[in-house]
Order: C-alpha cells, then structure tokens, then sequence
C-alpha cells in the first residue's frame, strides 16, 4: 500500500508554503485550460467558455476560502474589500497593477537570462497577442461596452486597463474619427532612466499589444504608431498611437 500521508508531517511553515503553490498549480492549470481551448477552438469561443468556467471557479472558490479563512462574502466579493476606503482601495488597485507589471517582467527575465533578448521580446510579442484581445473582451463585459463601442469605448476602456492605475497617460482629440493615447509616465522605462540606461525598445511589442487591445475592443479601429522605442521620443510621452475609425461597418468585417 502506498503512504499518500507524507504531506501531514510537514511543519506549519512548510504547509503554509505548499498552499502558495497549490495556488500557483490553480493559476498555471487556468491558465493552459484557457490557452489549449483558444489553441483548439479560436479566441473567440475560448473568451465565452472563459466567462464560463470563470464565473463558476471564482464564485465555487470564493464560498469555499471564506468558510475555511472566515472571511465573509457579499455579492461575491469579500466584505473586506468593500469595506476598505478609497484611498486604501487605490492603494490596493495600484499593488495589484505593480504585481502583474511585475510577474511580466520577472517572465520576460527568465526567458531572456536563460536563452537570451531574442527569445524573450519572441516570446513577450506572442503573449501580447493574447493577452490584449483578453484585456478588452474583459473590459468591455466589465463597462457593458456591447461588441463595437466605437472610439468613446475605446477611449473609456483604455482607463480600465492593467496600466492605467500605475503609469500615467493621456488622450489627444482630434474630431470624431481620430484620437491620439499618449503614455506620459511610463514605470518601466522611469526606472530605466533613473538607473541611467536607455529606453527599453518596446515597438515590436507595442505594435501588437495596441493594435489587437483596440481591434478587439472594435473590429472598425485602426491603429497607427506614432512613437515608441527605440524611437525618438519628446519629454512629456515615451509612446503614443494614433487611433481611428474606419467606415466599414462591425458586421462587414
């Protein structure tokens, strides 16, 4: 008979730190369960099961921590949360914001001290092409935008990404069919420079994470690349795309 007890010997400092990577398996696990059904049936249908599966998970897991943990839940979400301040709240957001800027980059390292640049921005780029159509399918349910808000939901959901609440940005009218995003203060590359290094070249990314963040927010926009490194830049922006509305109409496209 084989001994599957050996987890209970564990000191309680070692079970605290197999539930941290249990809860590391749980992510990792989502994570491909998403990508194998993208792989498998195309982005669109991957984002419906997602809401799905995310909508059970999330609600099944959430009842079943705040009975063990003692934390009580209202409208799905702890009372802990709601009961933070504003302030407190901001923090909190922009703590979050940092920690996915942080797993992005901490990534991208892994990748490029292992098997060099190359690689990494290969790798970085793919991800981007994922990752944006995600962060507006995720934005438009969260807004309830519809399928092809046009440029005002463009322009209300790039306040709502991942990057609003730690880097500092901006928007440039130019009448009903272009607007300009600038990113002003950029937390990547204001660390660079403090360290006195050059811009990080971010283009090829950007050129991926822009265009497919707005083309998925409405398939009618166009995205145009003002600037980004390793472009020359002005002082008051590190990037900045032009973005406009074509006349095809969504259903067309």
């Amino acid at each position: 008979m084989t001994d599957t007890s050996n987890h209970l010997s564990l000191s309680k400092e070692e079970k605290a730190n197999f539930v941290v990577d249990m809860f590391t398996r749980i992510v990792v696990h989502y994570g491909l369960w998403f990508s194998e059904v993208q792989h498998q049936m195309g982005m669109e249908k991957a984002l419906c099961v997602l809401d799905k599966a995310t909508k059970n998970s999330v609600g099944i897991g959430m009842k079943r921590l705040s009975r063990e943990l003692g934390f009580e839940i209202e409208n799905g979400v702890p009372k802990a949360l709601l009961n933070l301040d504003e302030d407190a709240m901001d923090r909190l957001m922009a703590a979050v914001g940092k920690n996915w800027l942080v797993n992005d980059g901490v990534w991208f390292q892994a990748v490029e001290f292992e098997h060099g640049m190359n690689d990494a921005k290969r790798c970085n780029d793919s991800c981007w092409a994922k990752f944006s159509p995600y962060e507006a399918h995720a934005i438009k349910k969260f807004l309830n935008l519809g399928h092809a808000p046009g440029l005002a939901g463009l322009k209300k959901a790039l306040n709502f990404r991942m990057y609003s609440v730690i880097n500092t940005q901006s928007i440039v009218d130019e009448g009903p069919k272009s607007f300009v995003f600038q990113m002003n203060k950029c937390r990547v590359q204001t660390a660079r420079a403090k360290k006195n290094l050059d811009d990080y070249p971010c283009k090829s990314a950007g050129l991926v994470e822009y265009a497919y963040f707005a083309s998925a927010m409405d398939p009618r926009i166009k995205t145009q690349c003002i600037g980004c490194p390793p472009d020359d830049h002005p002082d008051d922006w590190f990037c900045a795309w032009r973005f406009s509305l074509s006349e095809i109409a969504p259903e067309k496209i």
